[in-house]
C-alpha cells in the first residue's frame, strides 16, 4: 500500500444507530417540543371535533412528515413516535366509528397514513445515507489530496539540498581532474543532478498549484512574450524555429508561471525532434480565448496515448534525447487551469504533435 492512501474505513454502524446526528442545541429541542405540542393539539381536536376528526388526523401526519424532513431521528425514536401517534389516533378514529360518527371505509386511514410516513422515512434515510457516503468520500479525497501535496512539497525540499551540495563538490572536483574519462564521468553526474534539480523544482511547483492558491496575475501581451521565449530557446537546441503571434493577443496570468508552462510544451517538442526538426510557437486569437500553440514535426502522439500525456509521471519515450521528468505537461495543464484556461494535445495532419494552451482573452489595453 502506498504512503498516499485513504484512511482506514470506519466501523459499520448498527441498524438502530442514526446516520446523522440529531440537530443539537436549543433549535433541536424547540423542534421536538413544538411537534409534541402540535400533536397534542391535533389529538384534542380529534377528540372534541367529533364530526371533523379526519381533518386534524391528516394534518397531524402531514406535520410529522414535514418535521422529519428537517430533523431525522434515529430509528428507535422514530418507531416510538410513529407507534404512539398511530395508536392514539387509531383509537380515537375507532371510537368515532363505534359511535357512528364516521363510516367504516374511513378506518382504512389508520394503517394507510402511517404507511405513507414510513415510506417517506425510508426514502429520507436513504437520501441522507447517500449524502453521508458522498461527504465521507469527499473527506477521504481531500485527505488524500493533502497528503499528496505535502509529499510533493517535502520531497522537493528534501531533494534540493543534497543535489545542490553534490553539484558544488562535483564542480570543484571537475576543475582538478586531468583524466579525460574522469571528466566525462563528472559531466554525466552533473547532467543527472540537473535532472534531479528540475524534478525537485517541478514537484514544488505542482505542490504550489495544488494548494489552490491563485498565482498573482498581470496583463501579458503574447506577441512580446512568445518572441522572448523564442529567442531564449533558439539560442539553445538547434532546430528550425518559427515564432509568430498577433499584436492583439493579451491574457491575464503570472508571467513566471505562464513561462514555466510554455517552456514545458517547448521542451516536449525538443525531445521529440532532432536537429533538422521544425518547431513552431504561434499565438492565436479568438473572440474568447488567446492560444499559444506549440507544434513540431516529430513522430506525433499515439492515439491511445492522447488521454494520458498530461498525467503526472507518465512518459512517452522520445526517439532522441533523455526521458523527461513526467511532470512538465502536468504543470502546463495545472497552470492553465489556475488561470481559467486549459491545455489540449493533438496530432498535426502533416505529422507531429501540437499542444494548445488557451487562456481567457483580455482587451488589448496599454500594458
Amino acid at each position: 500500500m502506498s504512503a498516499i492512501d485513504f484512511r482506514a474505513a470506519e466501523a459499520p454502524r448498527r441498524p438502530w444507530e442514526s446516520t446523522v446526528p440529531l440537530r443539537a442545541g436549543r433549535v433541536g429541542r424547540r423542534i421536538d417540543f413544538g411537534l409534541l405540542i402540535f400533536c397534542m393539539a391535533m389529538l384534542a381536536l380529534m377528540m372534541f371535533e367529533e364530526h371533523g376528526a379526519t381533518i386534524p388526523y391528516h394534518v397531524l401526519f402531514l406535520m410529522l412528515t414535514v418535521v422529519y424532513g428537517f430533523r431525522i431521528w434515529p430509528v428507535l425514536p422514530t418507531i416510538a413516535v410513529l407507534a404512539a401517534v398511530t395508536a392514539s389516533t387509531g383509537l380515537l378514529l375507532y371510537g368515532h366509528y363505534r359511535r357512528g360518527l364516521i363510516d367504516g371505509p374511513e378506518l382504512a386511514e389508520i394503517p394507510l397514513m402511517p404507511a405513507l410516513v414510513v415510506a417517506m422515512v425510508w426514502h429520507a434515510r436513504r437520501r441522507k445515507a447517500a449524502l453521508d457516503a458522498l461527504q465521507d468520500m469527499a473527506d477521504r479525497q481531500r485527505e488524500m489530496f493533502e497528503r499528496e501535496r505535502s509529499f510533493f512539497r517535502n520531497t522537493s525540499h528534501a531533494i534540493r539540498t543534497p543535489v545542490t551540495i553534490a553539484r558544488g563538490h562535483l564542480e570543484l572536483a571537475e576543475r582538478m581532474i586531468e583524466v579525460v574519462q574522469a571528466r566525462g564521468d563528472v559531466h554525466v553526474a552533473l547532467r543527472q543532478l540537473d535532472r534531479m534539480s528540475v524534478l525537485s523544482n517541478r514537484l514544488l511547483a505542482l505542490a504550489q498549484l495544488d494548494s489552490g492558491e491563485t498565482p498573482p496575475s498581470e496583463r501579458i501581451r503574447l506577441s512580446s512574450f512568445v518572441l522572448e521565449l523564442g529567442r531564449n530557446w533558439a539560442a539553445g537546441p538547434r532546430r528550425d524555429w518559427v515564432f509568430e503571434c498577433p499584436e492583439d493577443a493579451v491574457v491575464l496570468a503570472d508571467p513566471a508561471w505562464l513561462g514555466l508552462a510554455v517552456d514545458a510544451l517547448i521542451e516536449n517538442a525538443v525531445h521529440f525532434t532532432d536537429e533538422t526538426g521544425r518547431i513552431e510557437i504561434c499565438g492565436q486569437v479568438s473572440a474568447v480565448y488567446c492560444t499559444i500553440r506549440v507544434s513540431d514535426d516529430g513522430p506525433g502522439i499515439a492515439v491511445e496515448d492522447l488521454d494520458h500525456v498530461f498525467e503526472r509521471f507518465w512518459h512517452r519515450r522520445p526517439p532522441n534525447g533523455p526521458m523527461g521528468s513526467g511532470l512538465g505537461l502536468a504543470i502546463a495543464r495545472a497552470t492553465a487551469r489556475s488561470c481559467g484556461g486549459d491545455v489540449r494535445a493533438a496530432n498535426n495532419r502533416s505529422g507531429g504533435a501540437a499542444f494548445e494552451l488557451a487562456l481567457p482573452r483580455c482587451r488589448p489595453h496599454a500594458i
